[in-house]
């Protein structure tokens, strides 16, 4: 595959995934998504790898989700809801490998999700998490609110998601949705050293590991699916809709008139 959306490298055993789209805020369209399943799955299973990085190009955000302007039934993958989300989230958890979610910037919606789903996240001081979906016609049903509970607990994860609100870097370390917080200047040294000590140990050691880790909450699969066919049918509702045209007009939206 060629990539467009994305960038590959292999740095001494580690393969670092970057969505190159600055422009975009690294938001994430349905080619996006096909690029890096491709990517994980190609690192998962290379054995000269030992290590994946998960990134986002430029200074201002690791990735803020789904991109909006491809919002509202218009997504053009493939998936339950036009993007590939529940292949995605398996490529991460199924990857035999830890991968590392290194943030910079903004991680907000379908990005904190990400975080979520990596096995660590080491961030900058700079960097910012949270949740968006109720305030833009959109949720993440499936590993976004089941797997968070399990990472933050259940009051955290409800906070996150009926509040929206935005968490600095300490605070998501405080909560532990964080492994590492450092100074931005000193985001890619600590990435690499995480990257070291793993390439150190034992790999099927850690591919038990992670699997072990994983048969815990694999039920939330099936969760996820079914969250996904109810998030396609919510979105062909004017209650999601009046979100991403209040998102794209800069205001706020009405969602109440749409209440039963």
């Amino acid at each position: 595959m060629n990539y467009e959306d994305i960038l590959y490298e292999v740095r001494s055993g580690a393969a670092w995934i970057t969505i190159n789209r600055p422009e975009r805020m690294n938001a994430f369209r349905g080619r996006t998504c096909d690029e890096l399943i491709h990517a994980l799955n190609r690192a998962g299973y290379a054995p000269e790898i030992g290590v994946i990085v998960l990134a986002g190009a430029g200074d201002k955000a690791f990735c803020t989700g789904g991109d909006q302007s491809a919002h509202a039934g218009q997504y053009d993958g493939r998936g339950t809801i036009g993007l590939p989300m529940e292949e995605l989230h398996s490529a991460i958890r199924d990857a035999p490998k830890p991968v590392i979610a290194r943030v910079q910037g903004y991680a907000i919606g379908g990005g904190n999700v990400l975080c979520t789903l990596c096995d660590f996240t080491i961030a900058s001081e700079r960097a910012v998490f949270g949740q968006v979906g109720p305030k833009v016609g959109s949720v993440d049903p499936g590993y976004g609110t089941a797997f968070l509970a399990r990472v933050v607990g259940e009051k955290r994860a409800r906070e996150i998601w009926y509040l929206c609100r935005r968490y600095s870097a300490a605070e998501a370390l405080a909560m532990g949705l964080v492994n590492a917080v450092v100074p931005p200047d000193q985001l890619d040294a600590e990435v690499q050293k995480w990257c070291d000590e793993i390439m150190e140990k034992s790999p099927t050691a850690i591919a038990i590991a992670k699997r072990s880790f994983n048969m815990d909450t694999a039920h939330q699969a099936g969760i996820a699916g079914m969250g996904m066919y109810a998030l396609k049918l919510y979105y062909d509702t004017d209650e999601s809709r009046e979100g991403v045209k209040a998102f794209q007009e800069k205001r706020k939206p009405d969602f109440r008139r749409y209440a039963k």
